[in-house]
This record gives C-alpha cells, sequence and structure tokens, in this order.
C-alpha cells in the first residue's frame, strides 16, 4: 500500500495557543529528519484562547501544517479521534500541544518502531507534572485498574507512535466513551515502551483537574467494565444473608431467652439503611442505562466547523 506521508502527527489543541508556534518549529525540525513527507494535524477543541486563528495562520505558511475546528468543545480523546480520522501517513504520532510531550523524542519512538513493532508507547520515566496531578492520575488508574482489572500505567499517555494498520482499526471503534490509550492496548496489537524526556509545560496550565480525572474515570469504569453492577449483586446477597442470620437471632432469643425485642429504632435504621442502598443501586444501574441510551442515539463523535489545508 502507498501512503501519501510517511509521518502524520496528530495534536488535540486546547488552551495552548502560546505553545503552538514553538511547537511547530520544533516538530519540523524533528520530523525533518525522519523524512520529508510529513504531516501535521492540529485540531482545535474549542480552544477559549483563540487557538483557531494561530492554526491558520501556521497553516498558510507551510502546506504540510493542517487545520481542524470543533463546533463546541467535545474533549480531548475525541479530538484526537477526528485528527486519526484524516491522517494518512503510514506512522501516525499523537501529542498533546503544551509541549510536554516534546518533539525531539519523535525519532526515538520511529527507529523503535522500526524493529518490527506496530505501537510504541513513550513511557514518562520523571514526570515534570506538580504533586497533585501526579496524585489524581495516580488515583484515577489505580480506580480504573480495580473495576476494569487490568494493568495501567500511568507514566504512559498518549504520546507514541502507531502504524496505519493500527490507526484503521482504532477508526472502527465509533463508542462515545473513548480513552485512546486504552482502546490501542485493547486492539492487540505488537507493543514496545521507550523510556522519553518529559517536559515542563511550555505554556497555560492543564484542564484536567481533580474532580474532571474523577468524572473521566466514572466515565471510563462504566464503559469498560460491568464489575460495579457485580460488587451490586454481592452486596444485595452478603445484606440478605445477615439479614437471615440475624432474624434468626432474634428469635432464638426471644423464644429461648425470653428477651423482648426492640422495635421501632432497629425498623427505622434497617429501612434507612437499606432505602440508601436501593437508591445507591438504582444509580449505578442508571449510569449503566444512560450510557447505553447514549450510544443508541448513534450521533456523530465531534462536529467539524472548518477545516484547512486538506484538499
Amino acid at each position: 500500500m502507498v501512503f501519501k506521508n510517511e509521518v502524520s502527527v496528530v495534536v488535540p489543541v486546547y488552551g495552548c495557543r502560546e505553545c503552538l508556534g514553538e511547537l511547530v518549529k520544533r516538530l519540523e525540525k524533528a520530523l525533518i529528519q525522519i523524512a520529508d513527507n510529513y504531516e501535521i494535524i492540529l485540531v482545535n477543541d474549542d480552544s477559549p484562547d483563540g487557538a483557531w486563528t494561530a492554526i491558520k495562520d501556521l497553516t498558510q505558511k507551510d502546506s504540510r501544517i493542517k487545520g481542524i475546528n470543533f463546533s463546541r468543545n467535545f474533549g480531548q480523546h475525541y479530538a484526537i479521534t477526528a485528527g486519526l480520522d484524516f491522517a494518512e501517513g503510514q506512522w501516525v504520532v499523537v501529542m498533546d500541544c503544551d509541549l510536554q510531550d516534546q518533539p525531539e523524542e519523535i525519532p526515538k519512538l520511529y527507529h523503535k518502531v522500526k524493529e518490527g513493532y506496530e505501537v510504541v508507547f513513550g513511557r514518562r520515566a520523571e514526570r515534570k507534572d506538580g504533586f497533585f496531578k501526579k496524585l489524581g492520575s495516580k488515583l484515577y488508574y489505580k480506580t480504573l485498574d480495580y473495576f476494569t482489572e487490568q494493568q495501567s500505567d500511568n507514566t504512559i499517555a498518549n504520546f507514541g507512535i502507531y502504524h496505519a494498520k493500527v490507526i484503521e482499526s482504532f477508526r472502527l471503534l465509533r463508542e462515545q466513551n473513548r480513552l485512546f490509550p486504552i482502546s490501542v492496548k485493547w486492539l492487540g496489537f505488537k507493543t514496545a515502551y521507550l523510556d522519553i524526556d518529559h517536559a515542563e509545560r511550555f505554556a497555560g496550565k492543564t484542564s484536567y483537574s481533580f474532580f474532571k480525572l474523577r468524572n473521566l474515570a466514572i466515565d471510563n469504569i462504566i464503559a469498560q467494565s460491568n464489575k460495579p453492577l457485580k460488587i451490586s449483586i454481592k452486596l444485595g446477597f452478603s445484606l440478605s444473608f445477615l439479614s437471615i442470620l440475624y432474624a434468626l437471632y432474634l428469635v432464638v432469643r426471644y423464644f429461648i431467652y425470653t428477651v423482648p425485642v426492640a422495635g421501632w429504632t432497629s425498623t427505622i435504621v434497617s429501612i434507612y439503611f437499606l432505602s440508601g442502598l436501593i437508591l445507591a443501586n438504582m444509580g449505578i444501574l442508571g449510569l449503566y442505562l444512560g450510557k447505553v441510551f447514549n450510544e443508541t442515539k448513534k450521533r456523530p463523535l465531534y462536529v467539524i466547523s472548518e477545516k484547512v489545508g486538506f484538499e
């Protein structure tokens, strides 16, 4: 198969307008070491800092730079999906726009994947993030691993290089809840990991707050696992068994030891306790039903308002 480009670089853009000029300059220096025929796809996820204007200016200076503008904010992994849908390279690099993923690491990833791999993830051996971001990330992956029964590495994110057939297979996955690295691992292609240098943010600040990570974890747990439902069932059976034991205990106390059973307090406490559990379990079930409802609507994953640099 003949590919239009040797390498495509897909970059979701949000809150990083000040980084874009430096990002493209460093990308061009890094990619020219690999091949002349490359493309850089910048996907603006409705960035509030006017990043789309900067992207259009960059596309006018170099035909190898292309831009996609969303009609509204859809999210980082949807922006990655859009870029991958339009990538035409034999090898595709996915990276963030804040320059913590350093363009200078791309040739290392490229040479590693040429050893016979189809996916090479960049492993951030020493993360240059704040304490709370690293803590939130670690808690996020620990929670996700518990419920999805898998092993994740919080030093691995989106930064990596992927063969076109991996990207082609990824395009077939159109579910609403998306997490790019997990989806790639699920595909099962031959994968390697390479330690890379991680940098401080060039400008701006992260949009992933603790609460956003929490919501992302809930969404992906519901999308990737039915373990919460199994826990709910086990809890229900356990409470039923304990209730039977407690009832037998009260019967024995009353008929053998003639100890009267105190009624009002224990009844009210039991009602409140069980009502809370029922409502919690209904909430879990409702989350699953809500995700199913979203999938059945078959809405597009993203909406593009404008593209520049594409034929």
